[in-house]
């Protein structure tokens, strides 16, 4: 992580912007004290995700699929006290 003062980074903006766009972490200072933080964006993903991908790594218990006792369902219909 770098860390600026204000107007070290307005003097030399357009590198420390290419050193972002890098990967870098920029810490902005105002007497040395930090008040902002320079970060990269994520990229957006260029292709979708492939379905499965955790395919046979748990699996889920039949129990899963058991209704849920009554007070719980009530519960969840905002039913209880």
């Amino acid at each position: 992580m770098i860390k600026l003062n204000i107007n070290q980074a307005k003097t030399h903006l357009s590198a420390y912007v290419a050193r972002v766009e890098r990967g870098e972490t920029i810490l902005l200072c105002r007497r040395n004290q930090p008040v902002a933080e320079l970060r990269p964006l994520r990229q957006r993903r260029t292709r979708k995700r492939p379905i499965g991908l955790a395919t046979g790594e748990f699996k889920i218990p039949r129990r899963f699929f058991d209704p849920l006792p009554a007070e719980l369902e009530a519960a969840f219909a905002g039913e209880s006290a």
